[in-house]
């Protein structure tokens, strides 16, 4: 058996009815019940997320955009305008510095689906949703980093497909 010591239990100590303090099992098993009964409550998503949903749902593998002509990364914010994440900067950046290719990614954290995202590179202007969103983060850095390496969209987008899709 290892490393156990004989008569030391590795369990945890049944929780205590009593005790205030929920055992972290007991709070996930609730909190999970409660939103769901909190979902049957509501009947059915809103019909803008309905929408969203099932066109996720159906609508199977995803195409990227084609990139737009003449398109900048005059909207993407800056590290002043990260008012809720100033941590995410340095790869708002990075896509400062590449608008065309990010505008040729679709964003796979499932905001492509919103009819105000066309790309990826939607993702970092206006309201910044990127800032709290680590897939659109990662796909920015891949698509970086590639593209630094001189390999073509086409080359980028099979691999953020392999790593997010």
């Amino acid at each position: 058996m290892g490393f156990r010591r004989p008569g030391v239990s590795l369990r945890h100590p049944p929780h205590d009815p009593d005790d205030p303090a929920l055992a972290r099992r007991e709070f996930i098993g609730r909190s999970a019940g409660a939103l769901l009964a909190a979902a049957l409550a509501l009947g059915r998503p809103s019909p803008a997320w309905a929408g969203v949903l099932t066109r996720a749902r159906a609508s199977g593998p995803h195409t990227h955009p084609t990139p737009r002509p003449g398109i900048d990364a005059s909207k993407v914010l800056t590290k002043g305008q990260l008012k809720e994440n100033p941590d995410a900067a340095p790869v708002f950046d990075m896509v400062r510095q590449i608008p065309q290719v990010v505008d040729g990614v679709r964003c796979n954290c499932g905001c492509a689906e919103l009819p105000e995202f066309y790309s990826l590179l939607s993702c970092f202007e206006t309201d910044g949703m990127a800032q709290h969103c680590m897939i659109c983060q990662g796909q920015a850095r891949l698509a970086f980093r590639m593209h630094g390496e001189g390999k073509t969209l086409d080359q980028i987008r099979t691999a953020i497909d392999a790593k997010f899709g």
